[in-house]
């Protein structure tokens, strides 16, 4: 072990206090004060000395040598077998009768912590579609109402503006060309995703696309009878995602990750009407020059212009 900071003696220390006393025949109190330290411990080195030879002049650890009610083997063996089924620390503590505090800290020594993360349910099916149109995600993206600039801005987050709202980022995105288009409205409710559907449709066919199905969560607003009745006169088909399953509507969601990383806080704005402003530009960067990795590095728009000559009479293959 290395010798304590603060040690008045060192290893060869101890053996001069050793050899004057014992050799030379010095008083214990006189080779004590020629070290610099007490009586009191010039006799447990004289003892250590005398009973272990120049070993016991060797620092030792300060841990004690029996504790008291120390943790078994087999107890810590039921904690990790309790982790093993994905109990917390809390809950094993209570199955055991242990402190909780006890229980965190050996499952902090052994690594077992965090729980892991919960098995993903069922193997990954990913798909694509191979016309553009074919299906469309949907989704909404909640965003705080801007009125002033914020602690990103200033770095004081004691400035806060609360009860200031919110506006929702109403998403459409192709699934085979992901081409998508945006809107930033003042609600989610039926008449709100009603109209985007319809006015996305109409986007999407001026680029040349017929939309023919839409995938959305089960939000109320996709789950109203105004919604059903406007895809039935559009003659669209309504998929809806199993509840708790964002997975099935992955698309939209890793969309809405980048167009909030992106425009959303990409960048410092004053109000959210500068926000708002802004979308139309990054929207075009988007869908005409960012190439994305699910399209092998193409654009959307040049994956578009791709399917539609392939998709084209007389080329099908």
């Amino acid at each position: 072990m290395r010798t304590h900071a603060n040690a008045k003696l060192t290893r060869q220390g101890r053996q001069l206090l050793c050899d004057r006393v014992l050799i030379e025949g010095w008083k214990v109190a006189d080779a004590a004060a020629a070290a610099g330290i007490s009586e009191r411990t010039a006799y447990r080195w004289l003892a250590r000395y005398r009973t272990e030879g120049p070993a016991g002049l060797g620092d030792r650890p300060s841990v004690a040598h029996r504790i008291r009610h120390a943790i078994t083997p087999q107890r810590i063996t039921a904690i990790m077998g309790l982790r093993d089924l994905l109990m917390t620390g809390q809950q094993i503590a209570d199955a055991l009768r242990m402190p909780a505090s006890t229980v965190a800290g050996i499952l902090t020594r052994h690594g077992r912590g965090r729980l892991p993360l919960s098995p993903p349910q069922g193997p990954v099916q990913r798909y694509e579609r191979r016309h553009p149109g074919e299906l469309i995600h949907i989704d909404v993206k909640k965003l705080g109402v801007i009125h002033r600039p914020g602690h990103r801005a200033h770095g004081d987050r004691r400035t806060r503006s609360r009860g200031a709202g919110w506006e929702y980022v109403h998403v459409a995105i192709d699934d085979a060309t992901r081409l998508a288009y945006v809107e930033v409205l003042t609600d989610e409710r039926a008449t709100s995703t009603t109209g985007f559907l319809g006015r996305a449709v109409d986007w999407f066919s001026h680029h040349g696309i017929q939309v023919t199905g839409v995938m959305t969560d089960n939000a109320p607003g996709y789950y109203s009878h105004l919604h059903a009745a406007t895809c039935r006169h559009l003659g669209i088909r309504h998929i809806r995602t199993r509840p708790y399953r964002p997975q099935t509507n992955g698309k939209v969601e890793r969309f809405i990750q980048t167009l909030t990383r992106g425009w959303a806080y990409g960048q410092i704005y004053r109000t959210s009407t500068e926000r708002t402003l802004a979308l139309p530009r990054w929207m075009s960067w988007y869908n005409h020059h960012r190439p994305h990795g699910g399209l092998g590095r193409q654009t959307p728009a040049h994956r578009l212009q791709q399917l539609l000559l392939t998709n084209a009479p007389g080329n099908h293959t």
